[in-house]
């Protein structure tokens, strides 16, 4: 099955194969990272085509922060960069999770995240609610307002909203457009599939987080790994390239030889036979 690479990402075209900034801070066993190899990592991957990157003000470890190695590695920031950021949580210089931002506090992150990154707007930022293991419940319409108006004053390109349900979709459309939903998603967390046809009915790209750890509890994907040479993560991330045509993977790595495999996932070709495969071993 053939598959696109590119994607409209707002008022640019991208790679539908990006980067997740988290765990360039974030080492092995918990360290520190080194901000060289975080320097090198993302250089490689710009070289490597990759123009959506994926990243938040809570991305840090220690004194280690990705937007700020996003900020030395690329600035000057190529014109078909794509960066996109999340506003809503908030961790304390000790690390520590913060409540939810209230509408108030909105302005102060989007404001964060400029100066981290050296821009004067945002491409695209999401309003993420809940948590990655609790999904955001309630209404979202104060606070996406908040953005919709930042958005207005020119801070921000473009909207999206994270870790939400199909009713914070419509409820957000409604205020201003959606370009993006991100959630947790991946080949045995399937519990998002109608959300993603609604996007995908709508133009919306959906941007899974934690794809290549939603894997399947069985043999399937090794067994196809093994059949094509690939690893197990490029079989995941190509099947979640599979999945819609405005499906966007963004998997993080430290590594700059898991980087490149990554990017390598972009290219794979799973037949019909082998997506039934992969599909039929995770049903929900």
């Amino acid at each position: 099955m053939t598959i696109s690479p590119l994607w409209t990402l707002g008022d640019k075209t991208v790679h539908r194969l990006g980067f997740g900034a988290m765990r360039l801070a974030l080492g092995p066993h918990g360290a520190e990272r080194d901000p060289e190899q975080g320097v090198a990592v993302l250089r490689k991957a710009v070289e490597l085509g990759v123009d959506h990157i994926d990243t938040a003000a809570f991305y840090f470890h220690g004194a280690v922060s990705a937007n700020e190695l996003i900020n030395r590695a690329l600035r000057p920031y190529r014109d078909d960069l794509v960066i996109a950021t999340k506003v809503g949580p908030s961790r304390n210089a000790a690390g520590e999770h913060q409540p939810e931002a209230r509408p108030d506090q909105l302005r102060a992150q989007v404001e964060q995240n400029l100066r981290e990154l050296g821009r004067d707007h945002l491409d695209l930022v999401y309003l993420r609610i809940g948590n990655s293991l609790d999904r955001g419940a309630g209404s979202l319409a104060e606070r996406f307002g908040v953005l919709a108006d930042l958005r207005e004053q020119g801070l921000i390109r473009h909207l999206g909203i994270s870790n939400v349900g199909e009713e914070h979709l419509a409820e957000a459309t409604a205020i201003a457009p959606v370009t993006a939903v991100q959630n947790w998603y991946g080949l045995s967390k399937r519990d998002d599939d109608a959300l993603l046809e609604r996007c995908t009915g709508q133009g919306i790209a959906f941007v899974p987080f934690f794809s290549v750890q939603s894997g399947a509890p069985d043999g399937v994907v090794a067994g196809i790994a093994a059949a094509h040479g690939l690893t197990e993560a490029q079989v995941l991330l190509a099947w979640t390239l599979h999945r819609a045509p405005n499906v966007l993977a963004i998997p993080g790595t430290g590594s700059l030889t898991h980087l490149a495999e990554n990017v390598a996932a972009a290219a794979v070709e799973l037949g019909k036979g082998e997506l039934d495969r992969l599909n039929s071993a995770t049903k929900v």
